[in-house]
């Protein structure tokens, strides 16, 4: 059986890699935190479906590594419309109440899952 948070990362890659802005914008919550190569912090729906619209991204997932209930990391094969073939890279997702509330992409696995551990550790600790 499917958890949560698998479905809600499913739905997160369905509607991005289908360009569905509104789709997108309602597979995140509000806020969503987002890490990425052009900045990180908190933004909308909204502004995470422009996100989809304008960098055109598609992200196939290729492995899945559970840190917890609400965090995992999936490594990624990711294409844009000007790429000349895949690029490998891994994000953390974080999930509540069905939507992803954060998507943190980082270069490779190893410093993905590095990212995840220290947020499960915070987690723990508040």
């Amino acid at each position: 059986m499917e958890s949560s948070l698998e479905a809600a990362i499913n739905e997160w890659h369905a509607s991005v890699n289908d360009g569905d802005l509104g789709r997108s914008a309602r597979a995140v919550g509000n806020p969503v935190v987002v890490l990425g190569p052009k900045g990180a912090g908190p933004i909308t729906p909204e502004q995470f479906a422009d996100w989809v619209e304008r960098s055109g991204i598609r992200l196939v997932p290729r492995s899945w590594h559970p840190v917890s209930d609400r965090l995992m990391v999936v490594e990624q094969d990711a294409t844009w419309p000007e790429s000349a073939g895949p690029v490998r890279v891994a994000t953390v997702f974080r999930a509540a109440d069905g939507k992803i509330t954060a998507a943190l992409r980082l270069p490779d696995l190893r410093s993905a899952l590095e990212l995840a551990y220290i947020c499960r550790e915070m987690a723990a600790t508040e």
